[in-house]
């Protein structure tokens, strides 16, 4: 079947079709981004279930649907899902959007999919813009293998595992950050990875003012520390591929080695620098590993 052949066999289906969930792909800047297939699931479902309904009732307005709009976000997800659900069940349609790009990502959405799909109703996907794999694609890195860390985590436990999890990974990184918390962020990722780590972020990906920004962790720290960071961020993390590496210990193995070397007489800094070439840590971190115990 052709492109041609297969556009004719959806308008045969009459989209949208009843008892049918559509995730819905919007523009995450740009308006022109939105399909027209997208424009037609939005003005003739049965309701949309969105993030915010004033920021998602200003795109309706500008595509005039009058599609009715109801609140879906991490805070009423639960409690909102059967009613999503009754739409289904009494052969309504029902598209879910985000703020901006794919639902589902780094938002509430999977839940409801498999609510919808555990009760054999049909899912489908309108494809649209996403942030992640438009700032991997114009990153110049590695893409043929990567993974998505959305947003990391708050809790300090977790986060920290994170990080040492992402310093270790030997695939493309793709983090999102908000700009309150970017250099806090490209600080723990220049201890964690090393500075010369492989780095480009995306600010404001399609809008007016969209720009790729840096070459090394180092490269973006130092512009975002003279420049105030403005935006929404996509952060492209080149993957480890520091080759000694490869045999590399556990983080606490490593600091006892450290800790061994410093009890024997030698010095810290020289210690750090021994161990960093040994195991392929990177020797600030470990220095700051060491001060962070001494001050406790």
């Amino acid at each position: 079947m052709d492109l041609l052949d297969n556009h004719q066999s959806q308008q045969e289906r009459s989209e949208p079709c009843p008892g049918t969930l559509y995730i819905v792909g919007t523009p995450i800047g740009n308006l022109g981004d939105l399909s027209p297939r997208a424009k037609s699931i939005l003005k003739n479902v049965s309701l949309i279930a969105c993030e915010d309904t004033r920021r998602s009732g200003q795109l309706l307005k500008t595509i005039k649907s009058k599609a009715p709009l109801l609140s879906y976000h991490k805070h009423n997800f639960k409690s909102r899902q059967s009613q999503l659900l009754e739409i289904l069940e009494r052969s309504g349609s029902l598209a879910l959007i985000s703020d901006a790009g794919l639902p589902g990502i780094t938002d509430p959405g999977q839940e409801l999919v498999h609510a919808a799909k555990s009760k054999s109703y049909e899912v489908i996907c309108i494809p649209g813009p996403c942030a992640a794999t438009t700032a991997l694609v114009i990153s110049g890195l590695p893409s043929e293998r990567f993974c998505f860390e959305g947003f990391l985590p708050k809790k300090q436990s977790l986060r920290k595992k994170r990080l040492e999890d992402i310093s270790q990974e030997l695939r493309t990184t793709v983090i999102y950050e908000s700009p309150h918390q970017l250099i806090k962020l490209l600080e723990d990722l220049s201890i964690s990875c090393g500075k010369e780590r492989p780095m480009q972020i995306a600010r404001e990906l399609t809008k007016r003012y969209e720009e790729s920004i840096g070459n090394t962790i180092e490269d973006v720290l130092k512009y975002f520390i003279e420049n105030k960071p403005k935006g929404e961020f996509t952060i492209v993390l080149g993957g480890n591929n520091n080759k000694s590496n490869k045999n590399k210990i556990s983080e606490s193995e490593a600091l006892n080695k450290l800790n061994a070397l410093i009890n024997q007489g030698e010095k810290s800094n020289i210690a750090a620098r021994k161990i960093s070439k040994e195991t392929g840590y990177e020797k600030k971190w470990l220095y700051s590993r060491l001060h962070k115990k001494l001050d406790k």
